[in-house]
């Protein structure tokens, strides 16, 4: 009995150990991971005190610069440091920061999602109820998945945050009072006109409401049509909302940004879309393999539950420098100044032309390394209570 009651002690352990890794997942999409910051002479420490800073989170990159208030200097709102930062890197041929991690960006709700599963289905012990939890959990992900990435009005499904970075990235105010359409225009005039002759309107409200991730959608719709008029006919598309068409575009629109070279960035927009669609049926075939492979708790295989989450540091480390990489290396000839390609510092304080860049963990990595932490501890309690059985 006395064995019994510390087995299941030990069981509770592991998965209180568990469910800390898996709150500490939703903690870090929501948080800032990593911030960039550039100083220099013209960006004086009074007006800018934090340099031109960007934070990077899980689904895009923010405005990392606060707003001055000063008794020389007074800000109506923040700099919006993510714009400032890329007019100051074009001069040298390099490409936006939305350009890079965009796959990364669209698929990081479904990716820590299945992180979060292959968690949960970690604290189950019986195997035949860790299938059923798995299964449920997978086949939930990929419906959602599917609708977020191929259906119509897909977008919807996905995070506001990412939302609003895409609006931001394509340099659109993401404030309330910004008139996005001559439609709206239209029926504002008309509201008016009503209003003057007396009648009574009672949608004004429903309009004032209206969510920012809802504005938001409908900046990118009509930002998306209004690109689609100025194309050849043959060539133009039709809005359809979905996840894996709004990639592409708003791929195609951050390389053009700067550098319109026609050619090149339909090249490299057809690999990033294929690449989309690979990485969606990529995550189904995980999926599939991890309901066959672990069924077993004596399995090495077993342990890919974990394993992931005990990377997750190492596997952001791996992509933002490969990132880093590629825009120091991808340099458009376009560009005002002529320098040769380069690694922008990973970690630390570096130096380009007359630029300081500093590049450090936010409070979003401390909390993905205390999540491996927590995960590494489950995982030595749970291989624990093997070996005992």
């Amino acid at each position: 009995m006395t064995q019994l009651m510390a087995r299941d002690r030990q069981i509770w352990i592991y998965r209180g150990l568990t469910a800390v890794g898996i709150l500490l997942l939703a903690f870090i999409y929501f948080t800032p991971i990593w911030w960039v910051s550039l100083t220099a002479p013209n960006y004086p420490a009074e007006a800018f005190p934090d340099g031109v800073r960007i934070h990077f989170h899980a689904n895009g990159v923010f405005n990392g610069c606060q707003k001055v208030d000063k008794t020389e200097i007074t800000e109506v709102e923040a700099l919006d440091c993510v714009h400032e930062m890329d007019t100051i890197n074009h001069y040298v041929g390099m490409y936006p920061i939305a350009a890079g991690g965009v796959i990364e960006r669209a698929f990081s709700p479904y990716l820590f999602s299945l992180l979060g599963i292959m968690l949960a289905s970690f604290m189950v012990v019986d195997p035949k109820r860790r299938t059923l939890v798995m299964g449920a959990g997978f086949a939930a992900l990929a419906v959602w998945m599917y609708f977020g990435w191929y259906a119509a009005d897909g977008l919807k499904y996905q995070n506001a945050g990412y939302i609003e970075a895409l609006v931001t990235a394509l340099d659109q105010d993401t404030s309330s009072d910004q008139v996005v359409s001559s439609g709206n225009a239209i029926v504002d005039r008309l509201r008016a006109s009503l209003e003057a002759s007396g009648v009574k309107l009672d949608d004004g409200k429903a309009e004032q409401n209206q969510s920012d991730k809802a504005r938001n959608l409908e900046h990118l719709s009509v930002t998306f049509e209004k690109d689609q008029e100025r194309k050849p006919a043959a060539q133009r598309l039709q809005w359809d909302g979905s996840g894996a068409q709004m990639m592409s575009w708003h791929y195609e629109k951050s390389l053009a940004r700067y550098f319109n070279v026609a050619a090149e960035i339909a090249l490299r927009v057809a690999g990033m879309s294929t690449a989309g669609h690979i990485v969606f049926w990529g995550l189904l075939a995980a999926m599939i393999f991890l309901l066959l492979a672990t069924r077993r708790n004596d399995s090495p295989l077993y342990w890919l539950l974990v394993l992931p989450s005990i990377l997750l540091p190492v596997f952001f480390i791996i992509d933002y420098s490969a990132w880093l990489w590629w825009y120091g290396h991808t340099l458009n000839d376009m560009g005002a100044f002529t320098v040769k390609p380069f690694m922008p510092t990973v970690f630390g304080d570096g130096k380009v032309a007359q630029f300081t860049t500093h590049s450090y963990p936010h409070i979003g990595f401390g909390l993905m390394a205390l999540h491996s932490v927590a995960v590494i501890f489950a995982a030595n309690r749970r291989y624990r209570l093997l070996q005992e059985e």
